[in-house]
């Protein structure tokens, strides 16, 4: 069994407040890149991960990895043996562990189905984990738990994705939010979505990780129609009108950082 991680971004990621319990209400687009990292997976007699690849190193536990616990609580046989091919890097705005465990989900549906309360088992993984498990572009609210379908006129989009290689965790870019509503999102689809909204998180992950203004300077000079931050960040990305344009972006960024080009599914 294969099964990509497609990386997840915030194509707009508004705060709207925070809740008593600590965590915040938002209203996010999610979208989603058609590469990422690659899990494959086979029939053993225990579960096993192994954990390879560019940013492989990052994840020193595996048995405390999503991974192994999404494939814990499905039902999937006596054992399978995975092998997380980790090509997207660490707190990065990509959701790549959510993404991983995504796969793991799409994976079981594939060979036995899914439960009827797979959703609740993927919530209790992370707020990202059910909009990585069908991987299409959505409207998430509350935690980003509660999804909403989209028309999505974005599909085939030329996307690249950059990140300076400074990892960020998600906690300390929430606790430095501002604290002000901007407003919900606004739009019909997800091109005036994205267009008309904005990433709440920027201004914090910035005093964090001020190499996040130079990824956006530098995708703001290729030409792009919108260019943001994902997620909590670092990595940020820029949408394109063609394949040209998004690779002559990629050659222009500096010699160093992370890229990623694809397009939206």
């Amino acid at each position: 069994m294969r099964e990509t991680a497609y990386a997840k971004i915030n194509l707009a990621l508004h705060v709207r407040r925070r809740r008593d319990d600590g965590y915040h209400d938002l209203e996010t687009v999610f979208a989603f890149v058609d590469a990422g990292d690659e899990l494959t997976a086979r029939a053993a007699e225990r579960d096993s991960l192994r954990v390879m690849g560019e940013f492989g190193s990052a994840l020193d536990n595996p048995f405390g990895n999503i991974v192994a616990k999404a494939l814990a609580s499905l039902p999937h046989g006596p054992g399978w043996a995975v092998t997380l091919e980790k090509t997207l890097p660490v707190a990065a705005g990509l959701g790549g562990g959510s993404a991983d465990a995504g796969a793991i989900f799409r994976m079981v549906e594939a060979q036995f189905g899914l439960p009827d309360n797979w959703r609740e088992k993927a919530a209790k993984l992370g707020a990202d984990v059910p909009a990585c498990v069908e991987s299409r572009a959505c409207i998430g609210r509350g935690t980003g738990t509660e999804l909403e379908q989209v028309s999505n006129d974005l599909a085939g989009s030329p996307v690249l994705l950059v990140n300076p290689r400074v990892p960020l965790a998600t906690g300390p870019v929430f606790q430095g939010w501002d604290g002000k509503d901007r407003g919900p999102l606004e739009g019909d689809n997800v091109r005036e979505m994205t267009l008309d909204g904005r990433n709440d998180l920027e201004p914090s992950a910035l005093s964090l990780v001020p190499q996040i203004a130079d990824v956006l300077a530098a995708l703001r000079s290729t030409g792009a129609w919108v260019t943001r931050m994902s997620g909590s960040g670092a990595t940020c990305f820029a949408l394109y009108d063609s394949p040209d344009q998004r690779d002559g972006a990629r050659a222009a960024m500096a010699p160093g950082w992370w890229t990623l080009a694809g397009v939206l599914r």
